[in-house]
């Protein structure tokens, strides 16, 4: 983390604008805050990477959100090009002023380079592909694949510098870390699966009802009479995992629940978009 923070603070010497990309899902848990205080004085655009996950609604929200604070922001998906055509012009777009600049000062054909940011986990790799029309880079879903710096050059003269994807050393906020977990940011082998799937339905029981009923086939009247009975919240949330566990078929000797099977089926819906377009984190909050 340390040596990669000084050679980015090292390259931002020779960096036009900063493009940030970030999960839709998680505006803020996925910003690296390291990062924050290195690019502020830098122009930045801010790529909500994954939008077909998240909840369309809130996205806007948070791009209003972004241009109030005088940040570019845009909504992409990297899987299906949605938004790479956007985020060249607003590159071109936010430069305008001073290629106008360079011009009158006979510097004509200046290329702009661009810093590409992002933490392991939002798509970075898949959203240069798609910009660069490459499939060459190393993509995949688990985290820290891409590896190495390299710069690529595309045709209306701005060249990207992609740089590795680096977790901060220490979370200060459980709410971050459980994005992160969330999202699969984080390995599941790092915390509690059955703590995070736990914590994950409460949060969808609160802002996503709807979704949780429909994916798993549950009575709303069921759902209600579970949660209205006068016991600790997380002995509420946890029958309503059992529930879920027993539609799924996750029974073990005794007819008792697998916890780890039915967090994992929980997670997993979350994460393929299976229980609907979700936003973890609300402009509101």
């Amino acid at each position: 983390m340390a040596k990669t923070k000084r050679q980015i603070a090292e390259d931002l010497k020779f960096i036009d604008v900063v493009i940030e990309i970030r999960d839709a899902r998680i505006p803020i848990s996925s910003q690296n805050p390291d990062m924050q205080e290195l690019i502020k004085n830098k122009k930045q655009i801010i790529i909500l990477n994954k939008s077909d996950l998240a909840d369309e609604k809130e996205t806007a929200k948070w791009i209003n959100y972004f241009k109030n604070n005088k940040i570019s922001a845009i909504s992409a998906n990297s899987n299906s090009g949605d938004g790479i055509q956007k985020a060249i012009k607003e590159i071109e777009n936010i430069m305008k002023d001073d290629k106008i600049l360079q011009e009158q000062r006979g510097r004509v054909g200046k290329s702009t380079r661009v810093l590409i940011l992002g933490i392991p986990n939002v798509g970075k790799s898949s959203f240069i592909n798609r910009v660069s029309k490459k499939t060459t880079m190393i993509v995949g879903n688990k985290p820290g694949v891409t590896k190495q710096k390299q710069w690529i050059r595309l045709s209306n003269n701005i060249e990207l510098l992609d740089t590795p994807g680096v977790l901060w050393p220490k979370f200060e906020s459980q709410e971050v870390a459980l994005n992160l977990a969330f999202t699969g940011t984080i390995k599941d082998d790092i915390l509690p699966k059955v703590e995070v799937a736990y914590r994950l339905l409460k949060y969808l029981l609160e802002n996503y009802e709807d979704n949780v009923i429909k994916r798993y086939k549950i009575e709303k009247e069921q759902l209600d009479e579970i949660l209205s009975q006068d016991n600790e919240e997380n002995v509420n949330i946890y029958e309503v995992m059992c529930l879920i566990g027993k539609k799924r078929g996750c029974i073990v000797s005794g007819g008792n629940i697998d916890d780890e099977k039915v967090s994992n089926i929980i997670l997993d819906d979350f994460r393929t978009c299976k229980l609907g377009n979700i936003t973890l984190e609300k402009v509101e909050k």
